[in-house]
């Protein structure tokens, strides 16, 4: 009779598996030898016992756990399969959707870093084009002028909190920017009018997102938040100077942080930017 059947490491090697996942799959009653040796305790399979082996294995490939594939074994129900396969296409789906999003940030952070490898040296003005971009934004609760960095934690963490309250992605909490409204800068009055995150065409619709048009922006690069105020006045300056019309709010954009190494500050690289249009 034992000629006829296969060892335990006969039937793992036939089939690509390990003779430790045939014990586990006998342990929890997938598929079970169809002789044990009273005496050794040697495991012995049928080949035929193959069609059976070959059903888990092709249902692990679905995706579906040794939990799942014994309740279909046991029950022989084909509206089970077909209803945790159902259960499993939207799980698939979600990861698919979750994956496209960690995509889209991993280009996006690579983009920064490169960017903010070739920008100009610190105190730089430039004239750019810059694509228009979408935001998820809120009203600063506070002037982040009048009390500094600490200040502008609290906008942050109040601005992730609105993230989470509204189911949003939080992988898009990175980059963060702030606006003045344009009325304001021109006076050179600096007050906070926004805090926002950039996002993409993968974020959910939402009544916070904004669009910042596209056009030619005068820019400046410092790597310091305590330094805004100062250079966003020369920006102001420089647009004076050369009769530029400003026709957009002001924007705070942070181009990359390098948070980790320093764990008291953040370190900020930011470019400063206005719309504008030439006389």
């Amino acid at each position: 009779m034992r000629k006829e059947l296969l060892t335990i490491g006969e039937m793992a090697k036939i089939n690509n598996i390990s003779i430790s996942t045939l014990r586990l799959y006998d342990e929890i009653g997938l598929i079970k030898p169809c002789f044990t040796d009273n005496e050794t305790r040697y495991r012995y399979y049928s080949i035929r016992q193959n069609a059976r082996l070959d059903m888990i294995q092709y249902m692990k490939e679905l995706g579906m756990g040794l939990k799942e594939i014994g309740e279909v074994l046991e029950s022989g129900d084909a509206k089970l399969i077909e209803s945790i396969l159902i259960r499993r296409k939207k799980q698939v789906k979600e990861q698919m959707a979750q994956l496209d999003l960690q995509l889209a940030a991993i280009s996006r952070t690579i983009e920064s870093l490169e960017r903010y490898r070739k920008s100009p040296t610190i105190g730089t003005i430039t004239i750019e084009y810059i694509p228009h971009r979408k935001i998820y934004s809120m009203p600063t609760s506070g002037n982040i002028y009048d009390y500094g960095i600490e200040e502008y934690e609290n906008q942050l963490k109040e601005l992730k909190t609105s993230l989470i309250s509204h189911n949003l992605p939080q992988i898009y909490y990175c980059n963060a920017g702030t606006t003045i409204p344009k009325e304001d800068f021109e006076k050179g009055n600096f007050v906070s009018g926004e805090i926002f995150v950039l996002v993409d065409e993968n974020f959910p619709k939402s009544d916070s997102i904004k669009k910042i048009e596209s056009g030619m922006y005068v820019c400046i690069y410092l790597d310091s938040f305590d330094n805004e105020i100062e250079y966003a006045r020369r920006l102001l300056e420089y647009c004076s100077e050369k009769g530029y019309k400003i026709v957009g709010d002001y924007i705070c954009e942070v181009l990359t942080e390098f948070n980790v190494f320093d764990s008291e500050t953040r370190g900020m690289f930011l470019r400063l930017q206005v719309p504008v249009a030439f006389r």
